[in-house]
């Protein structure tokens, strides 16, 4: 993720050659790199003490990067994290419901609602004159005339994506997966993981000013 912003911003804020983020590897890639990232943070709900605070923390982040982005012309309106902060507020709030599904239906209803949510949401029109409906829309996939948003991940298809993460926490929670699995102690990768909102938060903040800073070198 940090790999890819940095990139993003040597291409469009120093010029850098376009296919340094925009080439068919770096395109698949993002789109898997991201699927891990919410469905880690599916799996991550499962050993929270309580996903509605989390859930709110992350909205609260969310909202600031949105005015800020605002103020910079390069709204960001529905991100990766506003998606990870209703999911998780989602789940905290819903959890004893998706936990009534058998654990062998689970995986199978989540798979296809991650497929069918794309199909629906680039094949069925939907369309509505209310500003309040409009923006239930695009947050759920259906994008209205004029909506801009420089980082998009509406709930259609990630929200499911989220959801499978959760279904697999239970058997990594329960201890079900290989002992090699809970012995392995990666380094660095474990401290990584328990500062991940802070990292998000301020790495794209560093890697501009980064960048800027070369910008005036140059």
């Amino acid at each position: 993720m940090v790999i890819h912003h940095l990139l993003y911003n040597l291409v469009y804020f120093l010029g850098a050659p376009k296919w340094l983020f925009t080439n068919p590897v770096f395109d698949v890639l993002h789109y898997i790199f991201a699927g891990l990232f919410i469905f880690l943070s599916g799996i991550s709900s499962r050993f929270s003490r309580s996903n509605i605070r989390r859930g709110l923390i992350a909205i609260a982040f969310a909202a600031v990067i949105s005015a800020v982005t605002y103020f910079m012309e390069m709204p960001i309106w529905f991100g990766v994290l506003h998606l990870l902060g209703f999911s998780m507020l989602f789940f905290g709030l819903t959890r004893k419901l998706w936990d009534t599904i058998p654990a062998k239906t689970a995986p199978i209803l989540f798979i296809i609602l991650i497929v069918v949510g794309p199909l629906a949401t680039t094949y069925i029109r939907v369309r509505s004159g209310y500003m309040w409906i409009q923006g239930a829309l695009w947050v759920l996939g259906w994008q209205q005339p004029g909506f801009i948003s420089y980082d998009y991940f509406p709930l259609l298809p990630w929200l499911p994506v989220f959801l499978l993460g959760t279904w697999a926490g239970i058997y990594i929670a329960e201890k079900k997966l290989p002992a090699w699995f809970y012995e392995s102690n990666p380094p660095i990768l474990p401290k990584i993981g328990r500062k991940a909102l802070l990292i998000y938060i301020l790495h794209q903040p560093v890697l501009y000013a980064l960048v800027m800073g070369i910008e005036l070198l140059l």
